[in-house]
């Protein structure tokens, strides 16, 4: 009977072995209660290499979960991702009693390669041989994460959605294995695996991208041929539909309930025959299309709109997502290519696709669907949008403000924004380039190869090259160079245009010196007359054309190309031109009109004690891309004091794309309210601000470097009794390097201001640190010191507790207040105190340190002490100390003092005066609180 078994398993294995695939068969128990499933796994493992093996690799993603120290929390961290970081123990996952037996019934050692927790080394008994292969037991147990930080792992009803889950082999590619730790951007690098799951899944319904080849009440039966993942998810109710073919099954619970489920099967079939006829039949027998991989990798732009606009029937925004989802899996369970290094290649071929798909069954769909037919939001740019061209918007979107990278770069250096969303989606963009320059035909046979390829056999974006190029019969080292290694800019422009009635000429201008194809297009009435691609050489090319009758030439009509500027890409050939560019009236803002002089109005709101509620529109040139000149005028009324305020704002963006000097910004600015309730103010700042970042993005340290003069004009007032000069100026220099994750954060500031009255200087450290027990540490050093003085008054003198913000600054609601509510408000600068004292203020020099942790959660602790000193006088020791509730650090924060240098502050009769809050209503600064993760 045993020779029998043996030579059962020998037939089992063999065809497994002559194909150079591993092999695994997994029985798993669910523990409900512990999150834990329990796996007993014999693998075979095959050394597909061309040497000897001493250690093999198994991709361990699960323990990516286990501590605070690991690359995927440093990622959250990064990311300003604060959830991982003050999870409890029974949140994050971990694999742990790990045991490994070889065939010989030895017990292997095994260990963690440095850097990389989430990958498992186990170290051969004996070398293993080119083309051989080795048995392995293996039972480990897998304390699954909480769903909240990934979308992946266990819900609040004890559901589980995983993939990444198991232990597997890892890709190698020429013989080296792809060691790539868990960063939460799904590119495992995994080998292709046979798999037999038997899962007991304790009372869930068990769901699998694998075959099910039976189940009953307790247990569950899978089974999978090359396998670069497995999906498994373990759910309270069947909520999944299967459609099946001959060839292949797929299940689903994509959300939506307003379309039926026969409509959703026409639409499964659609889209399964449209992905078949590009890509061919799918090597693998069944594929799942989940709610939580859409979750992961939503469609964005489709789901930014609020549930109650629905610009989009239903059933085409069900489609949409199952198209999406539906590639992303199909590509990412099949492809035997480096997922992190040369992952533009599934981002080019899924976005590529869903292009195609919309232009063959949506032609004239509309980026903002139905919104566009609404008359009074007619003759918006963004409305009149069509479908596809969404994508570059997103893409420009990065490039605009300096922060888009090349498309080759490794996954795990890209900006979120760019892994998400600008650098997918320039990567479909850059096919359908090529389709449009080569040919579609020719793109679309050598994707088909391409895929058919690296489905059998480890490939390269190198492989995809040489298909495309042996299927075009010509070099395309200009569009790998340049629009998928590099992030250089296209911008040509039109000069020296001539016309006559049957020919037209121009001059193309390349701005950049980066010579791409361009295509040209004469437009008669909105519609193409003639369309003619050009390759130019050099800085500038003549070229001559046939005219056919179009009043205007356009490059890049149809926005093939990445272009940086468009609006230097058209030239009218009308007889009479009154202006180039009309202008363009729009409240709120639009995409950028290349035809148009844009001018966006907008209402705007905001409040100080003294001015009211103040009532403002914004006018201004602010597209949805950033520009290089920006004008803005507030002007306002401030319903209190009854009386006209605002504020102006012109600067020019020089962005600098390569090395470390990010951007030059230089203008002025201006503003006029009041200080006082009979008093205004008027200010005007020239400025030059210079941002240096790291040569990789990702890192969250910059270095500013400011310059400023300041011009300050008040009013006299009555009510506030000041001592300061009415006009004055002062040159301010300021330099801050700082780098901030959510974990920790230092930054260094130094300041020097010169003025006709006095000169100063002062610097500041911050730094902030979350510990693995939760515990917060803030501590802040400010230190300054007048060099010269001839103010005797104290208007420019440092505060302890709150600055005479005599440069204006700061955003006090009630900056002249000295009691009441107002005067409450607490704003970190200079001595950074909390309660107040009767001597604050120093003409000659101070020095803080402002102090707190926690106690629990967000509840601290917090202590200041500081020495301040007057001319001629000696120094004075001050402290305070209380309860802080740093509920958004910098945002929204109470403190509530208890013990200071004035005595005990707690059971005074007017403990109520001396809570101090901090609160942000500027909408721009609270806008950063929520995309600082993204950029």
């Amino acid at each position: 009977m045993k020779s029998k078994l043996n030579f059962t398993a020998l037939l089992l294995w063999l065809p497994l072995w002559l194909n150079a695939q591993h092999y695994s068969k997994l029985t798993v128990d669910y523990v409900p209660e512990k999150q834990t499933l329990n796996v007993y796994q014999e693998l075979t493992f095959v050394n597909t290499t061309k040497q000897p093996l001493t250690t093999i690799y198994l991709n361990d993603w699960n323990n990516a979960y286990s501590d605070r120290s690991t690359p995927l929390a440093d990622r959250f961290a990064d990311e300003f991702v604060r959830s991982f970081h003050v999870a409890t123990e029974k949140e994050r996952g971990q694999t742990h009693t790990l045991t490994v037996i070889d065939d010989k019934k030895s017990l292997l050692d095994w260990n963690r390669p440095a850097n990389h927790p989430d990958i498992v080394a186990i170290k051969l008994s004996e070398p293993l041989a080119a083309g051989a292969s080795v048995h392995l037991d293996l039972s480990y147990f897998l304390k699954l994460p909480d769903k909240k930080f990934t979308g992946y792992g266990f819900n609040d009803a004890g559901e589980l959605f995983l993939k990444q889950w198991l232990l597997h082999p890892v890709m190698q590619q020429n013989g080296t294995f792809l060691l790539y730790s868990n960063l939460n951007i799904d590119d495992a690098a995994n080998a292709p695996m046979t798999v037999d799951l038997r899962i007991r899944p304790q009372g869930y319904t068990a769901i699998s991208d694998l075959e099910q080849l039976s189940y009953s009440d307790t247990e569950y039966e899978f089974r999978g041929k090359n396998r670069l993942q497995i999906h498994l998810y373990l759910t309270k109710e069947r909520e999944y539909l299967s459609f099946n073919n001959e060839k292949l099954e797929i299940t689903t619970n994509l959300n939506d309930r307003r379309i039926n489920d026969i409509q959703k099967a026409l639409l499964v079939e659609k889209i399964q025959n449209f992905v078949t006829a590009h890509l061919g039949e799918s090597p693998i027998g069944k594929i799942t299309v989940t709610q939580s991989d859409y979750e992961v990798n939503p469609f964005y732009g489709l789901n930014q709109l609020p549930n109650f606009i629905r610009p989009f029937p239903d059933d085409f925004v069900y489609e949409l997502k199952f198209l999406k989802t539906y590639l992303y899996n199909r590509l990412k369970t099949t492809l035997q290519l480096d997922p992190r290094k040369d992952n533009w290649l599934f981002d080019a071929i899924q976005v590529y696709l869903m292009m195609e798909y919309i232009d063959e069954h949506y032609p004239d769909a509309k980026m903002m669907g139905a919104l566009g037919k609404i008359k009074l939001l007619k003759g918006y740019k963004i409305l009149s949008l069509d479908f596809n061209e969404q994508y570059s918007y997103f893409y420009m979107l990065m490039a605009r403000k300096n922060l888009d990278q090349p498309l080759g770069d490794s996954k795990d250096k890209l900006l979120k924004f760019n892994e998400k969303i600008a650098s997918k989606y320039r990567a479909g963009l850059s096919f359908k380039y090529l389709a449009e320059f080569l040919g579609k035909s020719s793109l679309d046979q050598s994707i088909a190869a391409f895929v058919t390829e690296a489905q059998q056999r480890p490939v390269t974006a190198s492989d995809f090259q040489q298909i495309l190029e042996r299927n075009v019969g010509q070099p395309l080292d200009w569009f790998f160079k340049t629009i998928i290694q590099s992030r250089e800019i296209i911008d040509y422009k039109f000069e020296d245009v001539q016309k006559t009635k049957d020919s037209v000429s121009f001059r193309l201008m390349n701005r950049t010196q980066v010579s791409v194809p361009i295509p040209v297009y004469g437009i008669k009435k909105k519609e193409v007359v003639f369309k003619q691609w050009i390759t130019p050489i050099g800085k500038d090319s003549l070229y001559t054309l046939p005219r056919k009758d179009a009043d205007k030439i356009v490059l890049n009509y149809e926005n093939l190309v990445p272009e940086y500027n468009q609006r230097n890409n058209w030239k009218s050939l009308k007889p009479f031109i009154i202006s180039n560019r009309p202008i363009k009236l729009r409240l709120f803002r639009d995409l950028e009109d290349p035809y148009f002089n844009q001018i966006m109005y907008m209402p705007v709101f905001g409040y100080n004690y003294y001015d009211g509620v103040i009532l403002g529109m914004s006018l201004n040139n602010k597209t949805v891309l950033d520009k290089p000149f920006i004008i803005e005028a507030i002007p306002s009324y401030s319903t209190t004091s009854s009386s006209l305020s605002g504020s102006f704002n012109v600067m020019f963006n020089n962005y600098i794309r390569e090395g470390r000097l990010y951007s030059l910004r230089y203008g002025i600015g201006g503003s006029h309210f009041r200080y006082a309730p009979d008093a205004t103010y008027e200010k005007l700042t020239p400025f030059v601000n210079i941002r240096i970042r790291e040569k990789n993005f990702r890192e969250n340290h910059m270095m500013y470097l400011n310059a400023r003069q300041v011009y300050v004009n008040r009013q006299p007032s009555n009510y506030v009794v000041t001592t300061g000069a009415n006009n004055y100026s002062v040159f301010n220099l300021r330099f801050t390097d700082a780098n901030s994750t959510i974990t920790k954060t230092f930054t260094y500031s130094s300041d020097w201001q010169f003025s006709s009255q006095f000169i100063k200087t002062s610097g500041e450290l911050v730094y902030r640190q979350l510990f693995q027990n939760n515990r917060q540490l803030n501590i802040r050093f400010y230190g300054g010191v007048f060099l010269n003085n001839k103010d005797t008054r104290d208007y420019y003198s440092f505060a302890l507790e709150r600055p005479t913000d005599y440069m204006f600054d700061y955003s006090f609601l009630g900056r002249s207040e000295n009691t009441g509510f107002f005067r409450q408000q607490y704003i970190t600068a200079e001595g950074g105190f909390k309660s107040r004292f009767t001597e604050q203020l120093a003409n000659h020099w101070l020095v803080s340190t402002n102090i707190s942790g926690s106690i629990w959660n967000w509840i601290e602790a917090y202590a200041d002490f500081g020495m301040l000193k007057d001319k001629g006088e000696n120094p004075e020791f001050k402290m305070d100390s209380g309860i802080r509730l740093n509920l958004v650090t910098d945002y929204f924060e109470l403190y509530f003092p208890v013990y200071s240098s004035n005595g005990w502050d707690i059971g005074q009769k007017n403990y109520g005066e001396r809570i101090r809050f901090v609160i942000t209503i500027n909408p721009k600064s609270l806008l950063g609180l929520f995309t600082r993760k993204w950029f």
